[in-house]
């Protein structure tokens, strides 16, 4: 198995070098490094890879933002530029792969659009075949003054696509034409006022859609109808503890391979929340935590096993290894630390 790490390179926002990759050994937990691979990347900070794992792609975060392509070799690792395109966007901040493999999806922060890729048999990544601007703003006057897209992805069944904007405070659903690759306006949820979603995991079973807001530290559980590609709230809770009152800001969020935890990383409270889930309903128990053993976790991942979590803290610049039981969703250090600059993102890829 492989571990690479999206990060910042550009010296505004971070000091690393580029992506960095690492052989890890799934019996126990121990990381070797690989490479960093330097040609051609800056800020490439979320990363994805296409469903046979022979791509990774990339996005360059920056004011003129660009989607990187590149030839993954599956017995090394290593991994081999092979083209880019305009993400026709400001500040792409997330990327991912749709399960056909033919497409790639990117959020544009900054700008507040969205954007659909083809990718060829061999990985190359084409032009833009749709890009869908978002309109609006929420009721948070610093951050949500117009839309900002913080995360994109498809449906389990690929019929939809799925978009979070911080701005407009909304989930927003694109019906997707994979013989075109055009995404059209379908449906859209409001979050709670000034929420700011920012990334969401489908629930095993398609039925539930879990959502972490940035601006007011709360985890949404959305009921999703597959069928009609609509999105309902039916629960909110916090994802700090009740007497944690400093600033916070929710990151990323993961489900566990059989449904039974969701799990949400906080920036402030330097935190992983860890949720127990109701198997009957889906809905959430409230969270335990365990800290980050760094500052600022921004991005973490659970092993195609669910045997262990790896975690990014973007300001000390560390990189942690947590093994995780299954039945209690318990996660404990297990001691291995790795210095990284500006570590953004965490893709795990099988050999």
């Amino acid at each position: 198995m492989y571990l690479y790490i999206g990060t910042y390179t550009d010296g505004k926002l971070g000091d690393a070098k580029g992506i960095y990759s690492f052989e890890f050994d799934e019996r126990s937990g121990e990381l070797t490094p690989l490479e960093i691979v330097t040609d051609h990347v800056v800020n490439p900070s979320f990363l994805a890879a296409n469903p046979s794992q022979r791509n990774l792609f990339a996005v360059c975060e920056l004011d003129d933002g660009q989607i990187q392509s590149f030839d993954r070799d599956p017995a090394t690792g290593r991994l081999t530029y092979r083209n880019q395109q305009s993400t026709h966007g400001s500040a792409p901040c997330y990327i991912s792969a749709v399960a056909s493999g033919h497409y790639a999806l990117v959020a544009n922060y900054q700008s507040g659009n969205v954007a659909a890729f083809p990718v060829s048999a061999e990985g190359a990544v084409s032009p833009a075949s749709s890009v869908l601007q978002h309109e609006g703003k929420g009721q948070n006057p610093e951050r949500q003054d117009g839309p900002h897209a913080h995360m994109i992805a498809s449906s389990p069944d690929r019929r939809f696509v799925l978009s979070a904007d911080l701005g407009t405070n909304q989930i927003l659903v694109s019906l997707f034409d994979e013989g075109t690759g055009r995404l059209i306006p379908h449906s859209k949820v409001d979050a709670q006022p000034g929420a700011g979603p920012r990334h969401f995991a489908f629930a095993p079973g398609e039925g539930t859609l879990y959502c972490a807001n940035e601006l007011d530290s709360t985890v949404d559980v959305y009921t999703w109808d597959h069928d009609q590609g609509e999105l309902t709230r039916r629960q909110t809770v916090r994802s700090i503890p009740d007497d944690f009152h400093g600033t916070n800001y929710p990151a990323h969020i993961v489900v566990s391979p059989n449904g039974r935890f969701v799990y949400s990383s906080n920036r402030g409270h330097d935190s992983i929340a860890i949720f127990p889930v109701d198997q009957e309903t889906g809905d959430l128990g409230a969270p335990s935590f365990v800290s980050s053993e760094g500052d600022w976790p921004r991005g973490f991942n659970l092993d195609p096993t669910g045997h262990w979590m790896i975690v990014v803290n973007q300001k000390s610049g560390n990189l942690v290894v947590f093994s995780r039981n299954a039945a209690t969703g318990e996660l404990t250090p297990t001691g291995t630390k790795l210095d990284i600059p500006a570590p953004v993102s965490v893709l795990f890829c099988r050999d």
